[in-house]
Parts: structure tokens; C-alpha cells; sequence
């Protein structure tokens, strides 16, 4: 497996804040993936987990909430690879809104 997409997102809202604007923005993540249909989620310490199913694909990503940042990390099986690009600047362009 290649090295997953990784994203820092800084934000000024504070650890709380920001793993709750994570958790009200999950269902939007599905949006930022091509042909993503849902998206199953759950929470170890300030990591969330999730997984989104995509083209018959299933992608395991992680988002790390910190004080001032949140760092997101996805692992895209071989045949969405080729989207990568795509998905980082899609991820680069959206996510801050969620943190907004």
C-alpha cells in the first residue's frame, strides 16, 4: 500500500470546538469523495475513524483533532489512487469550511 493522502487543516476554535464541528461535518465527507455513498464513523480518544464506501471501494481514513489543527489521513485502495490528486484538492478546498 502506498503512503495515504495527508492533509493539515489549522483552525483557531480550540480542541472542543473542533472535534465538534468534525462530528457535525462527517456526513459532508461523503461530498468530497467521487462516487462516495455513505460513510460509517467512530471515535478513539480525539481520532476519529471512519470509512467511506466509493465505486465499490471501501476507504479508511483517520482525522486527528488537535488544539490548532486537524490532520487527516486516507488510505485509498489501488483503483481510486488514480483520483488522488483530485481527492487532496477537493480535501484542501472543503474541509476548512468545516472549521469555520
Amino acid at each position: 500500500m502506498s503512503d495515504p493522502i495527508t492533509l493539515e487543516i489549522p483552525h483557531k476554535l480550540g480542541l472542543a470546538c473542533a472535534r465538534a464541528r468534525v462530528e457535525g461535518g462527517v456526513g459532508k465527507i461523503v461530498e468530497m469523495v467521487p462516487g462516495a455513498t455513505s460513510v460509517d464513523h467512530r471515535w478513539e480518544g480525539d481520532t476519529m475513524h471512519f470509512t467511506v464506501a466509493a465505486l465499490g471501494q471501501r476507504v479508511a481514513s483517520r482525522l486527528t483533532v488537535g488544539d490548532a489543527k486537524v490532520r487527516a489521513e486516507i488510505d485509498l485502495p489501488i483503483f481510486l489512487r488514480l483520483f488522488a490528486d483530485k481527492i487532496k484538492a477537493k480535501l484542501a478546498k472543503e474541509a476548512p469550511k468545516m472549521l469555520e
